[in-house]
């Protein structure tokens, strides 16, 4: 018989009565997996208490580390831009990661993204978790696969379901669609191109149930 890890969470460090300021501050000090010693800083979820939309990414870049705040680098203005494109108030929408902290290999003077493992997301949940009770946003959208695997199971593939509103005990409606730093991805400007205007066409679709 395997023997079962110990996977330590944040859940301890979560109060009974939380309030956003109040975990954002707590998570500051969160040391719940190893990531803390080497991101630079906890990047919480920000946005206003009454958001109507969550947005949930895999985690904070560079730009993101080094600022203290989340979708501020590039993939972030492409989310603004996006959300613009769609006809979706950027004040009407809280956005944060399924990990707080920055995941990252040195190549030369640059740091690289490093897809967070199953253990480092399994700790950090409990932040995510505590955002979604205290939110209950009317639309939940997860951006890229490791978002979408977190709170939608294992099997769920962005590839086959994107832009389609599902529900799901966490949240009447959720959509999973490309996480941004994807497009910035793309080999030209061409394809770059395309792919944008798939992630605003993915968008529109939840923007009416931000109206009622």
């Amino acid at each position: 018989m395997g023997r079962v890890l110990d996977v330590q969470t944040a859940a301890p460090l979560i109060p009974p009565h939380p309030t956003l300021p109040l975990l954002r501050s707590i998570a500051a000090s969160c040391q719940a997996c190893e990531l803390f010693k080497r991101g630079t800083q906890t990047v919480f979820g920000e946005g206003p208490k009454a958001a109507r939309a969550m947005m949930v990414g895999e985690q904070p870049g560079d730009a993101e580390d080094r600022m203290g705040h989340p979708f501020v680098g590039p993939a972030g203005k492409m989310l603004d831009k996006a959300l613009e494109e769609a006809g979706i108030d950027r004040e009407l929408v809280y956005v944060t990661n399924v990990v707080k902290h920055f995941k990252w290999s040195e190549r030369g003077k640059r740091r690289l993204h490093e897809k967070p493992n199953a253990r480092e997301i399994a700790a950090c949940r409990p932040w995510l978790e505590a955002e979604l009770r205290l939110l209950k946003p009317d639309v939940l959208v997860c951006l890229g696969a490791t978002a979408a695997q977190a709170l939608l199971g294992k099997s769920f593939r962005v590839t086959k379901m994107r832009g389609q509103i599902l529900k799901a005990e966490i949240a009447d409606a959720i959509m999973a669609t490309v996480h941004p730093s994807s497009i910035l991805r793309a080999p030209d400007d061409e394809a770059r191109h395309r792919e944008m205007e798939l992630f605003i066409r993915d968008l529109k679709v939840i923007a009416p149930l931000l109206r009622h």
